[in-house]
């Protein structure tokens, strides 16, 4: 990715999505396989994937503008987004590529139920109370000196 070059979460997830194509797969998975690919890209690849942020909801880290574009839909697909997964360079797709392998055969609960034990949304959460939606950032920094510590 050169420094003019911009990749979005959108395009993360549109190259997500069509991987599993034709099947969908859904919101809440998704979500979480986006979050892992900004982890890991964090950690391997020493920079951010895309630079839209996630916060520690209820259910686990969410990006509140990719969850804006699937707002009421369950299960998605790949036409459901709107991305260039042609903005995504090599080491990029590599990162999440990986990331599928890893994780794509899992569940959208597992993997929620795998962030809820994981230092970033650990501590974004703070003493928000269980089920209660919070808006605190799971930062960048907290995620590249968790995951790298794995």
């Amino acid at each position: 990715m050169t420094d003019d070059q911009k990749v979005s979460v959108f395009d993360v997830a549109k190259y997500i999505l069509e991987h599993f194509s034709p099947n969908s797969l859904t919101s809440w998975k998704l979500q979480k396989l986006v979050y892992y690919c900004q982890a890991w890209s964090l950690v391997w690849d020493e920079r951010r994937l895309f630079h839209e942020h996630f916060e520690a909801w209820a259910d686990g880290p969410v990006c509140p503008v990719l969850f804006e574009k699937h707002r009421g839909k369950f299960d998605l697909f790949s036409a459901d987004i709107e991305g260039n997964p042609d903005n995504l360079d090599e080491l990029a797709k590599e990162t999440v590529d990986a990331v599928i392998k890893f994780y794509g055969d899992k569940s959208g609960r597992f993997l929620s139920d795998l962030t809820h034990v994981e230092g970033p949304w650990l501590e974004a959460r703070g003493d928000t109370p269980v089920g209660i939606r919070s808006h605190k950032e799971v930062t960048c920094d907290s995620m590249s000196e968790y995951y790298g510590g794995l």
